[in-house]
């Protein structure tokens, strides 16, 4: 009963993703992997900035991180900026790491609202290193002592995923992994269980596998053309519904953070990579249209664009069910959401992680199936929340779209984490999820978000004591910082840079 062969259909970062992280824990059993593309379909390809966890998914496979960047014309990343989010003028960076660190076991933002509640004005963002960091256009690798401001916080990077892609397919060439040029014609089911076994290329190639993984885009060629599994429509909640991307030249040193700009009917991204930034805008066509988009997408470049302008149209949501039979969903064809927070490629890394986990054999029992599904309805709905909190945590009145968002019905699992932090100043904790409270109280506190109340606890320590704590803070993080060297210095000093 145990698989021999699985079919990954569709290439692309989700695909080469796919293949690389199957084939480095199954090539060596006995399983054989081929993956099938075609150069004729293109592909997205405009993910380029991650969350900290593609480190871990490039570690598990064994990939030196000189050796990626180099590749993958990647820059560090710190965290995200977010301009125009809560007010117009606003400005905050959500980053990969905590501010300060608990005192008597009472987590440190509810000393820093007592402060703020006492009329003591600082930014939170200034109790944190990789904020101030990256505000500076300044990295360096965290510390290993963690008792050293710089230690604890996380990193990812922005890069090409079309060389991503590529380095990946090297990397799982070397581990045996087949490709196979060619366009899916026709997909043949198994009459007694309904289970896919064998696929017709364009030129008359039939594939046969035991499990089939869809990597085949927006159109989920197996999992809903075929297997017809449902699509979960989000538009209701996250409502933009295109982007248009071009690249540009790259003006100045490229800084360790993505930024994401609030504009009347959606946002534009900025991603610095070593040789060019990325750019989109992402919008709801009701309030714009694409013309205009693109003409305030251009309008905007910091330097002379190099590629044409590319649209893309989707629909925010996810599958039903993104394991069916033998099919699984990773990437575009399992669902979409918006690149607001970096999530497109760490939702892939998900559904491969938990797919290695969940490894079936061909009896395909179905507790390992709705376990699957069950995990990723979790990391997709939190994801799903988080996005959607930066369109609500805002007091924009400037447009319809912002006039929306400001009196719309929110799910109950984010109206509920927003109470407990509005009532209290709470931070709900999850087993599961990619955003940790630290993210939530970047986003809340950053869009002028702020409870009535803090942990009473901390009343019971002196003001001027707790001021005086948290100030050295503060000062400590400046300090480290100014010891930080340049990111584009430290990019070139590590050996990742193209910069000779």
């Amino acid at each position: 009963m145990k698989i021999k062969k699985i079919c990954i259909v569709g290439g692309g970062t989700a695909g080469w993703m796919t293949a690389a992280g199957l084939s480095n824990k199954f090539s060596d059993l006995g399983v054989s992997i081929e993956l099938v593309e075609s150069d004729k379909i293109g592909t997205v390809g405009v993910g380029e900035a991650t969350l900290p966890h593609i480190r871990y998914f490039n570690n598990s496979l064994g990939i030196d991180e000189k050796e990626f960047m180099l590749s993958t014309r990647a820059t560090f990343k710190l965290g995200i900026e977010f301009c125009d989010w809560g007010k117009l003028g606003d400005k905050y960076l959500h980053p990969f790491g905590d501010y300060g660190m608990p005192i008597h076991n009472i987590e440190y933002h509810h000393f820093w609202l007592r402060l703020l509640q006492k009329g003591h004005k600082s930014r939170l963002c200034d109790h944190s290193f990789p904020v101030l960091a990256a505000e500076s256009g300044k990295f360096q690798h965290p510390h290993g002592d963690i008792n050293k401001i710089g230690s604890n916080y996380g990193y990812a990077y922005q890069f090409d995923s079309g060389l991503y892609a590529k380095f990946l397919r090297k990397y799982s060439e070397a581990r045996k992994v087949k490709r196979t040029e060619g366009r899916v014609i026709e997909i043949y089911q198994d009459r007694e269980s309904g289970n896919i076994n064998s696929i017709l290329l364009e030129d008359g190639t039939k594939i046969e596998a035991d499990i089939f993984i869809d990597c085949s885009g927006f159109r989920g060629l197996l999992i809903e053309q075929k297997l017809k599994a449902g699509y979960e429509d989000w538009s209701n909640w996250l409502p933009c519904n295109r982007a248009v991307a071009v690249q540009c030249e790259q003006e100045g040193a490229s800084l360790p953070f993505t930024r994401a700009t609030a504009r009347k009917a959606g946002w534009q991204w900025r991603i610095p990579l070593q040789h060019r930034t990325g750019n989109g805008y992402v919008y709801w066509d009701k309030y714009i249209s694409d013309d205009e988009a693109t003409h305030k997408l251009l309008s905007t470049l910091e330097g002379n664009p190099i590629t044409e302008p590319k649209q893309l149209y989707f629909k925010t949501g996810k599958r039903k069910k993104l394991w069916k039979k033998n099919v699984v969903a990773i990437g575009l064809s399992g669902g979409f959401m918006e690149p607001l927070e970096s999530t497109s490629i760490h939702l892939i890394q998900e559904g491969i992680t938990a797919l290695i986990e969940l490894f079936p054999d061909k009896s395909f029992h179905q507790s390992d199936i709705e376990e699957y599904n069950r995990r990723m309805d979790l990391n997709f709905d939190r994801v799903r929340d988080f996005l959607l909190l930066h369109y609500v945590a805002t007091q924009r009145d400037d447009s319809e779209m912002w006039n929306f968002f400001r009196n719309m019905t929110l799910p109950s699992s984010l109206e509920d984490k927003l109470q407990a932090w509005l009532n209290r100043g709470y931070l709900t904790k999850y087993e599961h999820g990619v955003f940790h409270p630290p993210s939530w109280l970047a986003v809340m506190a950053g869009q002028n978000l702020f409870p009535n109340s803090y942990d009473p606890r901390v009343n019971n320590f002196d003001y001027d004591t707790i001021k005086t704590k948290l100030d050295n803070l503060r000062n400590e993080n400046r300090k480290a910082v100014n010891r930080t060297p340049d990111h584009a210095s430290y990019l070139k000093n590590f050996g990742a840079s193209l910069v000779n």
